[in-house]
């Protein structure tokens, strides 16, 4: 019984510790170092801000965020941007108009104080928190092993997606299944020439959303290529923002009650050895 335990946690641990996974039917995850990962990772400004860009420009065509307030990307542990430069960013977007002169249906201008508006044109799930949805496929299934020790989670997975569409495979060239064809997004139905043996001889599986990024969709405002892979990165951590807006915050509170824990145990063991000193070291 004992070995058997031993086996099967030796055996988690070195599918959780490799450089990609795949698991659940999703298809391999490469390891990215983002730099919020970690016990003393933060979000860079410059990623998040470029990644709004992205989700502004291209993803809020079909996608909404909204559990994200305006007034959010002006905070320093996420976007930091100027709140001039957010309040016009904002009037790009119409919300529900709240007036007291209002009749239903009217829309007004968005200010810092509201939400990003959801968008259910396009049937597309709302971004908010995908990040963070996606955070325990990692790993053998429902372990997180990557996501404890190496960070791998959500965010992989969504630059992974981004950049996992590839032509139709060959033994599904005659099918007639509907989407487009990515690597990495969970499997879904086959046709029976991409069987052998009883096992599929490819990854991933059939989307409906077309592929979104190209690499040229953006002009970066600072300058930065946009290529797929950044774009695909910028944007994946942008979206790990709206789900953890206050990592940074937890990550310091964290840190300083072990800082203060620790402390507390140090103080506890020396005045438990002075108490006792006198009892432990009296001659008989």
């Amino acid at each position: 019984m004992f070995k058997k335990t031993l086996l099967t946690t030796a055996l988690a641990f070195g599918l959780g510790t490799g450089g990609a996974f795949a698991a659940g039917g999703i298809g391999p995850i490469d390891d990215y170092e983002f730099s919020f990962e970690g016990p003393f990772g933060s979000y860079d400004q410059q990623q998040l801000q470029r990644g709004l860009q992205v989700f502004h420009e291209v993803c809020s065509a079909c996608h909404g965020i909204s559990r994200v307030y305006f007034r959010n990307l002006t905070e320093e542990t996420g976007p930091g941007m100027p709140v001039d430069q957010i309040t016009e960013f904002a009037k790009n977007y119409f919300v529900p108009d709240d007036g007291l002169e209002a009749l239903p249906g009217d829309e007004r201008e968005a200010k810092l104080s509201d939400q990003f508006p959801g968008n259910n044109g396009a049937a597309a799930p709302d971004l908010s928190l995908m990040a963070k949805a996606r955070a325990g496929f990692s790993g053998p299934h429902g372990t997180g092993i990557n996501q404890l020790l190496k960070g791998m989670g959500g965010p992989e997975y969504i630059k992974a997606l981004r950049e996992g569409y590839e032509d139709t495979p060959e033994c599904a060239l005659d099918s007639d299944i509907e989407g487009s064809y990515n690597s990495v997004f969970p499997a879904g139905g086959y046709p029976e020439s991409c069987y052998k043996d009883g096992k599929r001889t490819v990854p991933g599986s059939w989307i409906n959303m077309a592929q979104p990024l190209w690499g040229d969709d953006v002009v970066y405002a600072d300058g930065t290529e946009a290529t797929l892979e950044q774009a695909s990165a910028d944007v994946s951590a942008f979206l790990m923002w709206t789900a953890e807006p206050k990592m940074t915050q937890r990550k310091q509170a964290g840190l300083t009650g072990v800082f203060i824990l620790g402390l507390l145990t140090i103080m506890l063991y020396l005045t438990n050895k002075k108490i006792w000193y006198h009892v432990k070291h009296r001659q008989e």
